[in-house]
């Protein structure tokens, strides 16, 4: 799966490519949501206003509405457990 991060107007914007699941984002999305993550800081939490996945199997996009960096995203995406399968 390849992962790039791009900042945007009102925020970022990851796309996810290759082998990626639309309910795979989704489900990370929603652990975010709930907390049920531990993949993001609480402050880069609070950062974000909106998540929206957009896309299809293969070509997932995720937007993100917020001050976030494309660091903090990077990272995060580096310790979910989703994503990574651990």
């Amino acid at each position: 799966m390849e992962k790039n991060v791009f900042k945007t107007a009102d925020g970022a914007k990851i796309a996810f490519t290759g082998a990626v699941a639309k309910q795979q984002i989704i489900t990370m999305v929603e652990n975010c949501a709930t907390g049920s993550c531990e993949c993001m800081s609480d402050k880069t939490k609070e950062k974000i206003s909106n998540m929206e996945v957009a896309g299809e199997d293969g070509n997932v996009e995720l937007k993100l509405t917020g001050d976030v960096s494309k660091e903090e995203l990077e990272e995060a995406l580096e310790r979910s457990k989703v994503l990574n399968n651990k």
